[in-house]
């Protein structure tokens, strides 16, 4: 009785699932789909909106970088304050390096419930810092700021 097993084949198959059965079959969705979007994308998404929204009525803000950060950051200079969380910042003009505004996800997401409400959040807070780096009022930037 030398019924011996054949040795596996040595070659990278297709693995669909684990030993049990149980693992990842495939994508939930489509790439195509809004739901394979990540939380990161789709607030990347509500930040280059509200961008395209304003270089409407300002095209200047062509020169300006607009980033999305997880939340601030805190360097080692500064102390811990009672101050609320900044949803955005500024980064001015410097030598070599082109204006920025920042707006952190985490924060913004932190304090809005829906969709809706975080699109609204997300271009309150732009319209406030692009105001800040060009010098004027939020309403000068955008006539709508401030209504719901």
């Amino acid at each position: 009785m030398d019924n011996r097993v054949p040795p596996r084949a040595a070659g990278p198959g297709p693995r669909r699932r684990d030993r049990h059965g149980r693992g990842m079959r495939g994508p939930i969705a489509p790439p195509q789909v809004p739901l394979a979007a990540s939380r990161a994308e789709a607030f990347a998404d509500l930040v280059q909106d509200s961008v395209e929204r304003l270089e409407r009525r300002w095209p200047q803000l062509a020169d300006i970088d607009f980033l999305v950060l997880e939340v601030p950051r805190l360097n080692a200079r500064t102390e811990w304050s009672d101050e609320a969380v900044p949803l955005g910042g500024t980064v001015p003009t410097r030598e070599g390096h082109r204006a920025r505004v920042v707006v952190y996800r985490r924060p913004v997401e932190i304090r809005t419930k829906g969709r809706d409400e975080r699109a609204a959040l997300v271009h309150e807070v732009v319209v406030e810092q692009v105001a800040e780096l060009l010098g004027l009022t939020p309403e000068t930037v955008d006539p709508r700021y401030g209504e719901d």
